[in-house]
């Protein structure tokens, strides 16, 4: 049964670092499930300690993640167009066919919603798309790393008591 329960908590450790780039899933928050489910193992002992400081770290960046894309968007003049334009532009450019298309998808998402926010000033426009891309950015590389680490705590934890894992 461990074996289940380990697929299942590195199943939503990969939804979470995928979830670090698409904004439809709370990428650190499903990778702390991962790590609740690891724990829920009979092989892995509970550590309420680690488990309540990743959550809190979970919760810090859920909420960073609707605060840092605006505070880009407003340092370099954007709108909430523009904001909307890049996170739209982020999905449309994953399934595109390009590589790093979410990249140029963001940025062009966020040059539209500026445009139609103030379609005469296109400078002004290419300056808060910068702005609305550049808050994007760091919130999902926040994310990523904080999936990331989650994700090396998981392995860690399964690597340092496997000889207690229940194959069967």
């Amino acid at each position: 049964m461990d074996i289940f329960w380990l697929f299942l908590g590195l199943c939503m450790m990969i939804l979470g670092v995928i979830g670090s780039v698409l904004p439809v899933l709370p990428g650190p928050i499903t990778g702390w499930f991962g790590l609740l489910i690891l724990h829920l193992t009979d092989a892995i002992p509970m550590n309420y300690q680690m488990l309540g400081i990743t959550f809190f770290v979970a919760l810090v960046i859920f909420f960073l993640d609707y605060i840092i894309p605006g505070m880009g968007t407003k340092k370099f003049g954007g709108s909430k167009k523009g904001a909307t334009g890049a996170t739209l532009g982020l999905v449309i450019g994953l399934i595109a066919p390009i590589p790093l298309g979410f990249v140029l998808g963001a940025f062009l998402g966020a040059l539209i919603g500026e445009l139609i926010n103030e379609p005469k000033n296109v400078k002004r426009a290419l300056r808060s798309a910068f702005g609305s891309f550049i808050g994007f950015l760091a919130s999902a590389t926040m994310k990523l790393l904080v999936s990331l680490v989650f994700l090396v705590i998981f392995v860690y934890k399964v690597i340092s008591h496997w000889d207690a894992i229940a194959v069967f």
